[in-house]
């Protein structure tokens, strides 16, 4: 068996990131007030990425949307991007 190869072209796919997290009953969750990683779920412009962009399955891809959604009802996120000073 040849060694491997290295790949012929660079890739520039994004580590998944894992936010559902599963509590002491086993239930899968997403937790609105984890701040910092629901901006990871957001692009510049404040916009809430794909699945094929955040690598969650459709049901985890659904409590992300609700609670990007809550956090922004409660202020802790914002509505739209950051504004540039111009």
């Amino acid at each position: 068996m040849p060694p491997k190869s290295k790949p012929r072209f660079q890739s520039f796919a994004r580590p998944k990131i894992r936010i559902a997290k599963t509590s002491s009953l086993g239930k899968v969750y997403v937790d609105y007030k984890d701040v910092e990683t629901l901006k990871k779920m957001l692009s510049i412009n404040g916009k809430i990425q794909g699945r094929t962009r955040t690598g969650a399955a459709a049901f985890e891809q659904r409590m992300i949307t609700d609670a990007i959604k809550r956090a922004r009802f409660m202020a802790m996120l914002p509505f739209a991007g950051s504004a540039q000073a111009g």
